[in-house]
């Protein structure tokens, strides 16, 4: 439903015990959203889905997440974007804004005066200074099969990247990557002061239950370990894997042929794929450069220069 308070002013409030969902709706920045007020004092955590309209599973999962959550379990205070990128979503375009066609996560922190894109981040930033901490759910998109896994960013200052690596290890899942982009909505927030994590799960353009599951899973462990929600904090813990991942892009045009799977352990040498052209000839396969787990992928046949084959570490 439609409701006029402005989110701002709720996050400035000392509202305590509350639960609200409605479409936050600001000249032509609309986005479905949840601001729930615990009943103790505690941190602030902003969670948003469908930055990239298309990955469904992060966007189920928020909108399951905002309805079970309640008050009366609750510490601080809980903001839950359901689909940052609305007009992505409903169009079902990969990556971009309907409007603009700018990749969301690609403007951040965003510009009042720019197109709907830079405004959109501007006020996602907005929301981000309010927040003790970040977290951005992602998974593959409709051409990107995913291995699960979490970014944290390591391009903040010292504190602010310790405060995520810990934070990450909460989460069930076998490997945790650091990143070392500065674009990006959780970079740009850990830039901020912010501590962040991108989380990745699903992929393909579909979402499954188990997925869903385990992503509503990861998100409790977070909010436990930050003090915001009472049950187990505890996830992969000293078993995670920490990386750096290797960015694999196509140099041509054509189609691609890739030879591995999310998850797969591969050593250096190993063929990750090949693109061809629309003959079928053979223009380059590519190798791994070093040993690492297949974290995402690119399935679509078409491919351009320039765009990702394959993340790995």
């Amino acid at each position: 439903m439609r409701h006029e308070e402005s989110l701002f002013s709720l996050l400035e409030s000392s509202v305590v015990g509350e639960k609200r969902a409605f479409i936050f709706n600001v000249d032509d920045i609309r986005f479905p959203v949840t601001f729930l007020a615990g009943a103790r004092p505690g941190k602030t955590v902003l969670l948003t889905a469908g930055v990239h309209g298309c990955e469904y599973c992060g966007v189920q999962a928020a909108v399951e997440l905002a309805e079970s959550l309640r008050p009366e379990e609750t510490a601080g205070r809980i903001v839950i974007v359901h689909a940052a990128n609305l007009s992505g979503f409903r169009e079902r375009l990969p990556a971009v804004v309907a409007e603009d066609g700018k990749n969301l996560n690609r403007v951040f922190p965003g510009d009042a005066s720019g197109t709907l894109a830079d405004r959109l981040a501007h006020c996602l930033s907005r929301l981000q200074r309010h927040a003790d901490f970040y977290v951005d759910m992602h998974g593959g998109d409709l051409h990107e099969a995913m291995f699960p896994f979490v970014f944290f960013p390591g391009v903040g200052a010292p504190e602010v990247t310790e405060a995520a690596r810990q934070a990450a290890r909460a989460l069930n899942v076998s490997v945790r990557a650091r990143s070392s982009a500065t674009s990006g909505a959780y970079n740009s927030a850990a830039l901020r002061g912010v501590p962040s994590l991108l989380v990745e799960r699903g992929g393909l353009g579909v979402w499954s239950r188990e997925e869903v599951d385990a992503y509503k899973d990861d998100i409790r462990r977070l909010l436990a370990h930050l003090g915001v929600l009472e049950g187990p904090g505890g996830g992969a813990g000293e078993s995670q894997r920490e990386t750096t991942p290797t960015y694999l892009e196509s140099q041509e045009e054509g189609c691609w042929y890739p030879a591995v799977k999310p998850g797969l352990e591969v050593e250096r040498n190993a063929v990750l794929g090949e693109v061809r052209d629309l003959f079928g000839r053979r223009l380059r396969v590519h190798c791994a450069e070093r040993p690492g787990t297949i974290l995402y992928m690119t399935v679509s046949l078409s491919v351009k220069a320039g765009t990702p084959l394959v993340a790995y570490g």
